[in-house]
């Protein structure tokens, strides 16, 4: 059925053995950075495409989760006017 003996694993083995998760490995097997196939609804990766996609260098996601967006200047004052009624209240 292959023609050449190269070993293959689930997106669910190599997002364990790589510590990336089965949704990105799925994106770079779409994208073709790594090499591998859809069988049914799983994809396969060739172990040794998935070896040589974790010995490059890659840049760093993003720290931390995203900022949120700070209050507007009138959402401020009226929690602020609300906190000091309650104080004389």
């Amino acid at each position: 059925m292959l023609k050449d003996n190269r070993v293959l694993i689930t997106t669910l083995q190599a997002a364990e053995q790589s510590g990336l998760s089965k949704t990105y490995l799925t994106q770079l097997l779409r994208k073709g950075t790594l090499e591998g196939f859809q069988l049914g609804r799983e994809w396969l990766i060739y172990t040794d495409s998935l070896e040589q996609f974790l010995e490059k260098p890659r840049k760093p996601g993003p720290h931390g989760p995203r900022k949120k967006p700070k209050q507007k200047l009138s959402d401020t004052t009226s929690t602020s006017n609300n906190s000091e009624r309650s104080k004389t209240d």
